[in-house]
């Protein structure tokens, strides 16, 4: 099969075309054209500048930045803060072993999405040593100072609170969706009044009843570490969203799947391991990574119930210092690009993940 004749026409012209038809069709989409490509010039050349070229870099004393307030930005202010930035109120003399936290964290999320990777007793041996490892560094023992999870804070806190508050709901929100889908009425009733109810309140209300409430029907002496309060909430709202995402993807199969599998014999587990739930959740992965990326960033909001997550962490380190409290939007600038740099390395690996796993499109 020959190529269009399209593809034989110079890169220019074939570029022309693309604007012409896409930016200039018509005089209105001339105009909108023109008007948002002034407006970026004229917002990205004052950010460029106040930004970059009159901005101080480096470390530099807080002398320097009032110099030029208002003219430029003072990235100085991330170079005196950023350790209290990513860390929090960790011991300082004990920060190493935050940042090596985080590095293994990042590590084990990369091994994971390594097809060398993809098999359970792997996936198994890789989560359970790594989060093991980092489990030692950030509260110590066995030759390291201990550490009280009430002073943990900054990155490390964000990553385990979103990584483990997706880990632990992914499963339980299958089981949900199936349960919404089974023929068993206690068992369906049972999940939809779970997953209404949670679905119906905020995070922060899951949240304030997992530290507060909760902790008033344990019997007298008995209770659990605030952050594993946290974290257990965090998997339990969570589940609910991906059973409604699981339940959406087993909506969109055709019945012949089923049949299909009752021709092979197959028994009710059978069918949806090996059959149903891999082309459901195959259909998914961009709502499941926009749940991801949604869990990534409520995590600020454990900041109700005392856990200093990164985001507080980084208003804290510039607001409660009387010098460098003028240049909180440089702080809070930093984390917005630690944020996207997490949630763009999910969105990508998401596109990457569906082009992998669409077999049934390859030529």
């Amino acid at each position: 099969m020959s190529p269009p004749a399209s593809a034989h026409r110079p890169f220019a012209a074939r570029s022309l075309d693309w604007l012409r038809e896409n930016l200039f069709s018509t005089p209105a989409n001339a105009l909108i054209t023109l008007l948002t490509l002034a407006l970026l010039l004229w917002a990205g050349s004052s950010f460029v500048s106040w930004a970059v070229l009159h901005a101080v870099w480096g470390r530099a004393d807080v002398a320097t930045c009032n110099a030029l307030f208002g003219q430029g930005a003072c990235w100085a202010v991330i170079a005196d803060k950023w350790r209290h930035m990513l860390f929090g109120i960790y011991p300082q003399g004990e920060q190493w072993r935050s940042a090596l936290a985080v590095v293994i964290f990042c590590a084990i999320i990369v091994l994971s999405a390594m097809r060398a990777f993809w098999h359970v007793w792997r996936l198994l041996a890789l989560w359970l040593s790594g989060s093991l490892l980092c489990a030692w560094l950030l509260a110590g023992g066995f030759a390291l100072t201990p550490v009280p999870t009430a002073l943990w804070g900054g990155l490390p806190i964000t990553l385990m609170l979103a990584v483990f508050g997706t880990l632990f709901a992914f499963p339980l929100g299958i089981l949900l969706a199936l349960g919404r889908r089974s023929a068993l009425p206690i068992v369906r009733a049972a999940s939809i009044v779970y997953i209404e109810l949670v679905r119906g309140v905020p995070l922060i209300t899951v949240l304030f009843m997992a530290s507060i409430m909760f902790a008033l029907f344990l019997p007298e002496g008995v209770s659990f570490d605030k952050l594993l309060r946290a974290q257990v909430a965090i998997v339990l709202f969570n589940a609910a969203y991906i059973a409604e995402i699981v339940r959406a993807g087993l909506q969109a199969l055709p019945r012949g799947q089923y049949e299909a599998a009752d021709a092979l014999g197959l028994g009710y587990w059978q069918t949806q391991l090996l059959v149903i739930l891999p082309q459901a959740l195959k259909i998914t992965i961009p709502a499941q990574v926009n749940s991801f990326i949604d869990n990534f960033k409520d995590t600020s909001l454990v900041i109700i119930v005392s856990i200093f997550d990164f985001l507080y962490a980084v208003r804290q380190a510039v607001i409660s210092d009387l010098d460098w409290r003028h240049y909180f939007v440089e702080g809070y600038l930093f984390a917005m690009a630690v944020y996207w740099l997490f949630c763009y390395a999910m969105s990508h690996y998401s596109q990457w993940l569906e082009k992998h796993l669409s077999r049934d499109h390859r030529l």
